[in-house]
């Protein structure tokens, strides 16, 4: 195994000529680069120098490693800095992956404020919901997964090898037609929808849907499914049915013809970020975790 600090000895040698030279210009002792050479000499298995009166020359294989050693030290260096750069936040990469309410919420918020923080770090995105990103996470396709879960929920247990930071319990709001009977009603109870036509969003949130009309005693008629929230407002607003979003749904789309109302029983999910322990200790990532934090804080 050859070290780059040997290495590094080898060059001040062959430059100065001498072991005492070469120690003054490394700051160490005419005895430690003595030292080094032979570990370097006992790891390659041949002689590197021969002394020649008061000064050291280069055997054949000695002048084959030096002529690569000044490659293989700049490579080192380059990397060192590189590595320096990231763990300064001067560089990085993250690659985030959200589903749709949270790329139009929390997350411009806070990757403006880890551009204005950390400018050389640089965030890509890509949306998904869960599990969809999650599996992404697992795969090494991504950095961190803006994911939700609904309380009460089966398969809590499901995030338990990840790095799980809360940010924010998201409420369901009902959403009605503007000329509906219940559109000027502070509070809607489930129940009173039974009867109405639905509007059903994305897979996760259409099967929670489901289990909330059940324990209220009724099976949803789901006339429209879509996976679009502004495609869902469109069409309570256009009066073809109902429909329960998150409140961050509702923050990223304006409800033209529609009304919110809030449902009882209150249903809410719990809004995280996920990343692997190994990737949570890698600066960048940890900065973008902050900063999705502070958003979902505002």
């Amino acid at each position: 195994m050859i070290e780059a600090r040997h290495l590094r000895v080898l060059r001040a040698v062959a430059a100065t000529g001498s072991f005492s030279a070469a120690g003054r210009e490394l700051g160490c002792t005419q005895p430690a680069v003595s030292q080094q050479m032979k570990a370097l000499e006992s790891s390659v298995g041949t002689p590197l120098l021969v002394r020649t009166g008061r000064e050291m020359r280069l055997t054949q294989a000695g002048e084959a490693l030096v002529r690569h050693a000044a490659g293989i030290i700049a490579g080192l260096t380059a990397a060192e800095e590189e590595v320096a750069a990231i763990a300064g936040l001067r560089a990085g990469r993250v690659r985030l992956v959200s589903f749709p309410s949270g790329s139009s919420t929390l997350v411009p918020t806070a990757l403006a404020a880890l551009r204005a923080a950390h400018p050389g770090t640089r965030v890509s995105l890509e949306e998904a919901e869960p599990p969809e990103s999650v599996e992404k996470l697992r795969a090494g396709d991504c950095d961190i997964a803006l994911a939700f879960r609904y309380e009460g929920a089966a398969g809590a247990e499901e995030w338990d090898d990840l790095v799980v930071r809360p940010l924010l319990r998201d409420r369901l709001v009902g959403l009605v037609p503007e000329r509906h009977r219940l559109a000027r009603a502070g509070s809607v109870a489930i129940a009173e929808l039974a009867e109405e036509p639905w509007i059903a969003g994305c897979p996760r949130c259409r099967g929670q849907l489901v289990e909330v009309c059940r324990a209220a005693g009724f099976v949803p008629r789901i006339d429209f499914a879509t996976d679009d929230y502004p495609a869902v407002v469109g069409l309570v607003g256009a009066g073809l049915g109902v429909a329960v979003l998150p409140e961050l749904a509702i923050e990223s789309v304006r409800p033209k013809g529609a009304h919110t109302v809030t449902v009882e029983p209150p249903v809410r999910r719990e809004i995280v970020a996920l990343t692997l322990p190994d990737l949570a200790q890698v600066p960048a990532v940890a900065a973008t975790l902050d900063q999705l934090a502070r958003a979902a804080s505002r």
